[in-house]
């Protein structure tokens, strides 16, 4: 049963990477880019609609939404094509390219979240 769970996790973990690829081929309708772009922005941000500190809730979202997104967003995908991303992803993941621009992006991206609620709390 583990052994069944990593390996779907992984294939979730691929489809995400072959989605964010998606998001940048041309072959790709325009609304499943704009599909594929939110939901690998959404499963590879730190921020979660529901945080993960809350028990059991905060996990909830990653079981559910982001499979869920991904699975319906993978059948906008044609076929032919998110097998080649995916093809493309597996690859990448091999690799483990780190991203410096990405991980500035996140900082940046946290940095302006709490400046923004600071801003928020003591202008009131």
């Amino acid at each position: 049963m583990m052994a069944r769970l990593k390996s779907w996790a992984q294939q979730v973990k691929r489809d995400v990477s072959a989605l964010y690829l998606a998001a940048r081929d041309p072959r790709v309708p325009w609304y499943a880019k704009v599909m594929a772009a939110l939901i690998a922005a959404y499963a590879l941000s730190p921020i979660d609609l529901i945080p993960d500190f809350i028990p059991v809730l905060g996990y909830l979202d990653d079981l559910i939404l982001i499979p869920l997104g991904v699975l319906v967003t993978v059948r906008m995908v044609p076929p032919a094509v998110m097998a080649d991303l995916r093809r493309q992803a597996e690859l990448r993941l091999r690799e483990r390219p780190s991203s410096p621009a990405g991980a500035v992006f996140v900082i940046l991206v946290w940095i302006l979240a709490i400046a923004g609620m600071v801003w928020f709390i003591f202008s009131r």
